[in-house]
Formats: C-alpha cells, sequence, structure tokens
C-alpha cells in the first residue's frame, strides 16, 4: 500500500469519529439509542438492513468458498436471502414497526414478555446474547486477517484497533451512528466494488463477454449451481435460516424494522433490501470467482480477495477498498452491539436488578452506553480465540447459523396469528430441543454440513409448531390482542 492509500483509510477513520460526534446530538434518550425514536426513513432503513448482512467475513471465509466452489456461493448466501426476504416483505417486517408504534418496544425480545411470559423471554434473550458474541467475535477476526493482509497489521492489533473505532462511534451515537455508517459504507463499497469489477473485467481480455466466458478458464463444476458440500439441500437449509434471519431472528436486521415509522415503510425497506440482494452480489462476488486463474493454487483461499485487490488496484482505490471492508465491518458489528445492548437494557437487567425499572431517562442512556461497550469488548476476546471455535468460518456457519433457528423460531413464528396456539411451553421446547440437537450432532460428527445447519432449526420447528397441534391451549386474551393489533397499520 502507497501513502495515498493509508491517507484515505485516516480520513475514513476520521468520518466514523465525524458520524459518531454528528450523532450523538442527536441521542436524547434510550429509545432514541435503540430506535433512532422510530423516525428512520424507509430507504435508509433498507441500505442499513443489507450492509448489515455484509462484513469482512463476507471478503474472507465468503471470498475462500468463492475461489474453491465458484458460483455456487452467491447461490447458497445472497439468493437464498432474496428468496426468503420475499416472506419478511409480506408477513414478518410490518408487524416489527407495528410492535414500536403499538407497544413501545426499544429491543426485538421486548414483546415476548407479553407474547409468551417472562422466563421464556430472558431465555430467548440470554440465549440469544451468547450466540451473538460467538459471531460478532468472528467478524473481528475476519477484519483482522484483513488488515495483516493488506497492511501487515498483526491479526491481534487488527482486531484491537478496529473494536476501539466501533467501540467509540457507536457508543455516542447508538443506531444514529450505527445507519449512518451503514450509509456510508454502502456508498464506499458500491464504488470499490465497481472499479474492482471493471478492473478484473479489463485484465481478463474479453470485454463485456468475459462476465460469460471467465467460466471456460475456471474448473467446471465452478459453474455449477450446487457443489458439494455446498449441495441443494446445504441451500435450502440455509434459505429456512435466512427467513428467520433476516426477518429478524438476527436481532440488529429486526431493529431496522421496528425503527421504521409505519408497517409500509418497514415493508419498502425490506424489498429494498430484498432487491439489493438479488442484484448487488453478482458484481461484488465477480472478483472473488475470478482468484484461481490470477492466483491458481492458494494455499490459503482466505487471503484471496486481498491478494486480487493488491495486485490490481491503484494507489488510493485499494485504500479505498480497505476503507470500504472496514466500514462493513464496523457497521455490522455496531449493528449487533447496539441491538444487543437494547436487549440486556430493557430485557435482561430489569430483571435481575430490580431497580434498573425505576430509571430516569438520562440514566437510562447511560445504562445503554455503558452495556454496549461491555458487549464490544467480549468479543474482541472471542475473537483473540477464533481458532478454538473452527475459524472465521467455523463461528459462522457452524456454531451462529445452526444455534440461530432454535433462538429465532418461537421469535419471529410469534408474530403470526397462525401460531397463536403455540405458547410459552412450545417455545421453551423449542429452543431447548433445538440446542440439545445442535450439541449431539456436535458430539457425534461425521453428520454433514446441511444436516449440521438444518437439524436444530428442524427440531426447533417441529417442536414449536407439533406441541400447539398436540396440545391445543386456550390462547390467552393479551396474546390475542397483541396480534390483532401488529395485523394493521
Amino acid at each position: 500500500m502507497q501513502p495515498l492509500d493509508y491517507i484515505i483509510i485516516v480520513v475514513f477513520f476520521l468520518l466514523l469519529i465525524g458520524i459518531g460526534i454528528y450523532s450523538y446530538f442527536k441521542v436524547s434518550s434510550s429509545a432514541d439509542f435503540f430506535t433512532a425514536g422510530g423516525k428512520l426513513p424507509w430507504w435508509l432503513s433498507g441500505i442499513s438492513h443489507h450492509v448489515s448482512g455484509y462484513s469482512g467475513a463476507v471478503f474472507v471465509a465468503y471470498a475462500s468458498i468463492a475461489y474453491t466452489h465458484g458460483f455456487v456461493m452467491y447461490v447458497w448466501w445472497a439468493l437464498t436471502i432474496a428468496i426468503a426476504m420475499i416472506g419478511t416483505i409480506f408477513f414478518i417486517a410490518p408487524r416489527w414497526a407495528r410492535l414500536r408504534s403499538k407497544t413501545g418496544i426499544q429491543s426485538p425480545t421486548e414483546y415476548l414478555a407479553t407474547r409468551y411470559n417472562l422466563p421464556t423471554q430472558q431465555l430467548m434473550a440470554w440465549s440469544g446474547v451468547i450466540v451473538k458474541l460467538f459471531d460478532v467475535g468472528a467478524k473481528w477476526a475476519a477484519v483482522g486477517i484483513l488488515l495483516n493482509a493488506f497492511m501487515g497489521v498483526p491479526i491481534v492489533t487488527g482486531i484491537i484497533l478496529s473494536g476501539v473505532v466501533t467501540l467509540f462511534y457507536v457508543t455516542l451515537g447508538g443506531l444514529w451512528a450505527d445507519v449512518l455508517n451503514d450509509f456510508v459504507s454502502f456508498i464506499i463499497q458500491v464504488a470499490s466494488g465497481l472499479v474492482m469489477f471493471i478492473i478484473v473485467l479489463v485484465r481478463l481480455g474479453d470485454g463485456p463477454v468475459g462476465v460469460l466466458t471467465m467460466w471456460d478458464r475456471l474448473p467446471a463444476e465452478h459453474s455449477n449451481w450446487f457443489n458439494s458440500p455446498y449441495t441443494v439441500w446445504f441451500a435450502i437449509a440455509f434459505l429456512v435460516i435466512n427467513f428467520f434471519s433476516y426477518s429478524g431472528g438476527t436481532w440488529n436486521l429486526a431493529t431496522r424494522f421496528i425503527s421504521s415509522p409505519s408497517g409500509k415503510d418497514a415493508k419498502k425497506a425490506a424489498i429494498l433490501s430484498a432487491v439489493l440482494y438479488l442484484i448487488w452480489p453478482l458484481i461484488l462476488f465477480y472478483p472473488m470467482f475470478a482468484a484461481p486463474i490470477f492466483f491458481p493454487n492458494l494455499e490459503n483461499p482466505e487471503t484471496s480477495y486481498s491478494l486480487m485487490a493488491m495486485e490490481f488496484l491503484p494507489s488510493g482505490l485499494l485504500g479505498l477498498l480497505v476503507a470500504s471492508l472496514f466500514s462493513t465491518t464496523l457497521s455490522m458489528t455496531s449493528s449487533d452491539a447496539n441491538t444487543i445492548s437494547s436487549v440486556i437494557t430493557r430485557d435482561i437487567l430489569p430483571v435481575i436488578m430490580k431497580k434498573v425499572k425505576f430509571y430516569d431517562k438520562k440514566q437510562m442512556l447511560l445504562l445503554a452506553r455503558v452495556t454496549t461497550f461491555s458487549f464490544i469488548l467480549l468479543t474482541i476476546i472471542i475473537a483473540f480465540n477464533a481458532k478454538s471455535f473452527g475459524g472465521v468460518i467455523g463461528l459462522i456457519i457452524s456454531w451462529f447459523a445452526a444455534l440461530l433457528g432454535p433462538i429465532s423460531i418461537p421469535m419471529i413464528l410469534g408474530l403470526l396469528p397462525a401460531f397463536k396456539h403455540s405458547g410459552s411451553i412450545a417455545a421453551i421446547l423449542s429452543i431447548v430441543g433445538g440446542l440439545f440437537t445442535f450439541v449431539v450432532i456436535k458430539i457425534v460428527g461425521g453428520m454433514g454440513v446441511a444436516l449440521e445447519l438444518a437439524g436444530p432449526l428442524m427440531m426447533s420447528l417441529a417442536l414449536y409448531i407439533g406441541y400447539a397441534c398436540i396440545v391445543r391451549k386456550k390462547v390467552p386474551e393479551k396474546v390475542e390482542q397483541l396480534l390483532q393489533d401488529i395485523d394493521v397499520d
């Protein structure tokens, strides 16, 4: 990297600090800190929802899979998200916004005490916080790998540097700082991604048709829609997981809908995010697909994207790309930290410490900032030990994706009237059964990636729906009223 690249990266960090300071003055309460006061414009919410699905892991773990397996990377990740979000658009996103406007929630798990009961809410809140520790830890590890590849910075130093920057701006500005960084991240990502796409296309030498002819230079299976171990069953498993995740089972994504002014705005935000997932990754992943042509037989495929960038991008543009990798990871981790903080502050601490319920506006805002800071610090510690959990890919696929289903199923399906008979017992059975299945599959081993992903989720789904069918209890009046309130604007 050249001096100009470092200057651009420094300017980017200064911009983040500026966003944090600007957002600080927009936050006067915990509602502002966690949900932007319910005033997020639909286009900003949609872009933020989309960008929050990216991180440095996309350019490390996913780039590695694109290098070794080809087009299937787009199929099982981006395409399944776009398809899964059809259900989100029509059934889930509007209900999240109505929950805030009708009940005043500030966290995704806050409504669960009414929908089920307090013990169920606490089980889901604690389980979700623990799962997110691993997920965010993986993202810090990914950005550490990227910094090491681009700048020669030790991985531990890179993790600390990115963590400290995030600690500063998100602790100051909350959700406003987060979504504004998402918007800046998206602009930078599109600019650097388009430049990278064009340069790789020129280097291939076939003109615009190189988009298609490139596949003739790669192993035949790289152009297949499915490529073992990423089979059709793996894609189906991820499709189901992605429905629950992008509908709000991944809590920071629910926050984007919760913070929308109305159900109609949340629906438009979901449509925008889905369209971006359908189109943009085809351009963004193109250099990742082409990498084996320029760098065959890499010993460590996780470095493929960084090698492509350093080989092809001129001074200045390389710095822009590194800034975009930083911004996407930092926006995603700060988004998680903000949402997890809302769950801890609104749902966990008031149960542990009764006096929290009586905090005034200033005390709640201070508590929100303290919990945000503490969560990020813990995830950084997890990142230092990423190898103990199977590396970046292991943390993201084997841990987060497999554990997401048991936690998100009662949360997402609990919003729908069709599942109103699934009460607290069904929810607890769903969570415990799914987590137990995950442990069994891990202990037994050798069951395949698709089963490792789908097993816990399918068990949770069967228990959640099956119990309600077998033991069909009367629906409490408060649950009927809640579901009725969020059915229409």
